[in-house]
């Protein structure tokens, strides 16, 4: 079977190949769907290996995927989809994931387990409190560039110690060790100073991923498929109370 990493014209061949080199070597914003909504009681079952039958290639199927992939998790009905041995064998051609994932590198919500999602189904980007940096904007247009992926999905969570540590230094002006001092300076922006104690903490959850969202939208490599529709990019968000991701506006 031919390959099945879908490759633009647009981008030179050089610069593929200096990207897959790279990989392999290390290893439209506020769409409107709310990602916990409950699927429809007819909603036939997947066959996990049907990969060409369900073919991703819009933002809005991306995101239907994801809540469907999320109410099963929430609902404690997950499929664990697309780890036979057959999926495993094809996968050695190539990937085509349908979307990207930025997430926070808490324990307690890894992308593939939050939305039922299996081998080839999502590029996943974490770094603490989803920021920014180089290394995580390459991997990300990697995935939109290269593999073509139309969605960006931004997710915070409940709770967020990197948010909270931030914030905690920013109201105290207590030190953090160099590497922890750089991800509260790119958080520290967000914080809701009309807010105070663990709301303060909430509100700026909300906002950095928001900010964090409008960044990656207007990144030079991405804008223009944004504004094609070719791609969205969305910030969402997860409670650990009830498990249910929701998109925020």
């Amino acid at each position: 079977m031919s390959s099945n990493t879908r490759t633009p014209a647009a981008v030179p061949r050089s610069r593929r190949a200096l990207l897959r080199t790279a990989v392999a070597g290390t290893a439209a914003a506020g769409a409107g769907l709310a990602l916990g909504a409950a699927l429809p009681a007819s909603a036939a079952p997947r066959d996990a290996d049907a990969e060409s039958a369900d073919r991703v290639t819009t933002p809005a199927q991306a995101l239907r995927r994801l809540a469907a992939g999320n109410q099963r998790w929430r609902t404690q009905r997950q499929e664990h989809p697309h780890e036979s041995a057959y999926l495993r064998r094809r996968l050695v051609e190539g990937q085509q994931p349908f979307a990207v994932v930025l997430g926070c590198v808490d324990s307690r919500v890894p992308p593939e387990l939050v939305f039922d999602q299996g081998l080839g189904d999502l590029l996943t980007v974490r770094s603490a409190g989803e920021v920014l940096d180089e290394a995580v904007l390459g991997s990300i247009a990697y995935g939109v560039l290269e593999l073509r992926v139309p969605l960006v999905l931004v997710l915070a969570h409940q709770s967020c110690g990197a948010v909270a540590a931030a914030v905690h230094a920013d109201e105290t002006g207590e030190p953090l060790p160099a590497h922890i001092r750089y991800l509260a300076d790119q958080i520290r922006p967000s914080i809701d100073h009309g807010q105070q104690g663990d709301a303060r903490v909430d509100a700026t959850i909300n906002a950095h991923v928001r900010e964090v969202r409008r960044r990656l939208a207007a990144e030079p490599d991405l804008a223009g498929k944004v504004a094609a529709g070719e791609l969205a990019v969305v910030a969402a968000r997860y409670e650990l109370r009830d498990q249910q991701v929701r998109t925020l506006s």
